[in-house]
């Protein structure tokens, strides 16, 4: 596993051999990994750890192109399961464009309480009073405080680390392909710590049958499973 996902540190590995049912420590995974890569800590932990279920967190990600051209993706995050509910791409984003895609994120399921967002000059009249519409309280950072919508920040962080740094994005459609492609593999393979390493969408713990790896993102993450 270390040596098909460089990118994966001794905790990730655990999280994946306890769901493949098998029980070995930690630090022996540290142990005998090939290479071992330490992954940073959270900086942040929510005073509102009582009310996760009930929030969500949004921001933009900028995604230059092969041709310097700027992508912005839209990113919809929730606090409990830290769930990806939606990622949009846009060449040119307007208050209009962002408050219809808390339309979208919500589309299949009921709303949050609260949302968490920055002061970007984008979450304007148009933007509040969407979420007046949709039930949601908003609730913005202090300004320069991205810290303080840290679970939002940390999956960007992901999304880059793992995936766009290694990838040369084409336009905006090889974007949408390439983020889709992420999501899927972040909310129902990727272990998180904060989940006691399962995924957004739990995964079932197998203790019987032959290992198989699945391949995400071309081969930069794998997914392993009992079959």
């Amino acid at each position: 596993m270390s040596l098909a996902n460089h990118l994966w540190g001794a905790p990730r590995i655990h999280g994946e051999l306890l769901l493949l049912g098998i029980d070995v420590s930690q630090s022996t995974v540290a142990k005998y990994m090939a290479k071992r890569r330490s992954p940073p800590s959270q900086s942040w932990k929510t005073f509102l750890d009582n009310h996760a279920r009930d929030i969500a967190a949004c921001d933009f990600l900028v995604v230059p192109t092969i041709g310097f051209k700027m992508l912005y993706a839209f990113v919809v995050l929730t606090h409990d399961r830290r769930k990806i509910l939606h990622l949009a791409v846009t060449d040119h984003p307007t208050a209009q464009w962002a408050a219809q895609q808390l339309v979208e994120a919500f589309a299949w399921g009921e709303a949050p309480k609260h949302i968490i967002r920055d002061n970007d000059s984008i979450y304007g009249a148009v933007f509040k009073a969407k979420l007046r519409a949709l039930g949601i309280r908003d609730d913005p950072t202090a300004l320069r405080s991205p810290w303080q919508n840290g679970y939002v920040e940390r999956v960007i962080g992901s999304i880059r680390r793992e995936c766009l740094d290694h990838i040369i994005v084409l336009n905006a459609a090889h974007l949408r392909r390439v983020l889709k492609a992420y999501v899927s593999y972040y909310n129902m393979a990727r272990t998180h710590l904060s989940l006691e390493k399962n995924a957004p969408f739990t995964r079932a713990i197998l203790a019987s049958g032959a290992i198989k790896s699945t391949p995400h993102l071309g081969g930069l993450h794998h997914e392993y499973a009992r079959i």
